[in-house]
């Protein structure tokens, strides 16, 4: 029976942390996008009237094509490739050491992800912040999972 509960534990710490860290991931762009609108300062609507209004500007829908979307302020193409089988691996990894009790382990998974990603982070900004979102949900994730079986269940 306990080989059963080894066995959806991975499952679910690494399956289903993919989700949980790309919702967390999701609110962190959300928060940043709100702080960067806040900063920008007041709405137009907000501020006085001038003298001459502006001229409208021409509505794309009534022209027959819909506007292209602006697209989000991503990471360039390139960076951070291969995070989904990486982080499931991560998460495999942590809930592996912590099922087998030997937490160190978990920092040999965290040296070798930052060494493997350490020139992509040190050029980008916004992938460095990613990248600590993202490892510490998913490995809080895996640990929390792990934990509760090792504790309750095994």
């Amino acid at each position: 029976m306990d080989m059963l509960w080894i066995v959806l534990t991975l499952v679910v710490a690494g399956g289903l942390g993919w989700p949980v860290t790309t919702l967390v991931l999701r609110l962190a762009r959300t928060v940043d996008a709100q702080e960067r609108l806040n900063e920008s300062g007041p709405e137009p609507a907000d501020q006085p009237q001038l003298a001459f209004p502006a001229p409208p500007r021409p509505n794309p829908w009534e022209q027959g094509t819909p506007p292209a979307p602006a697209p989000p302020p991503e990471l360039p193409a390139g960076v951070l490739r291969g995070g989904l089988v990486i982080g499931v691996l991560e998460r495999l990894a942590v809930a592996t050491a912590i099922l087998t009790s030997e937490p160190v382990a978990i920092a040999y998974v965290v040296a070798i992800k930052g060494l493997g990603r350490y020139a992509e982070l040190k050029e980008t900004p916004a992938a460095a912040e990613r990248f600590i979102i993202g490892t510490l949900t998913s490995m809080l994730w895996a640990a929390g999972v792990a934990a509760l079986t090792a504790n309750y269940l095994l």
